[in-house]
């Protein structure tokens, strides 16, 4: 259950903008999330409801924006959206791949009071 760690980072970034800013409240926190990191939606949720209690964030809603997987072939260049596990270049055939995004694990905004 690598969310709990992920939950923890997370609010400590929160945390340090709550701080810089004086904020009081905040009301929802949108994160970024690639489809390679092999964060569950559900956990992730759970996990910050529990994380958060007592906070300034409690009660904040969790929005997760997920990011598929894209990679580009070294051979021809061709870059597509690919699932899990990774398979051969569509176009030339050849198992050279490049993860161009999928990996990303961020905070992309908060709403606050």
């Amino acid at each position: 259950m690598h969310e709990l760690a992920m939950v923890r980072s997370i609010y400590e970034v929160i945390n340090e903008k709550i701080k810089e800013f004086g904020l009081k409240k905040v009301k929802q926190v949108k994160l970024i999330v690639g489809e390679l990191t092999g964060v569950e939606d559900m956990t992730m949720k759970s996990c910050f409801e529990i994380y958060v209690q007592a906070t300034p964030v409690e009660g904040a809603k969790l929005v997760i924006e997920r990011v598929p997987v894209t990679v580009r072939c070294r051979i021809c260049g061709n870059e597509y959206e690919t699932k899990i596990p990774f398979s051969e270049c569509d176009v030339c055939g050849k198992k050279s791949i490049k993860v161009i995004s999928g990996k990303e694990l961020y905070i992309e905004s908060l709403d606050v009071e």
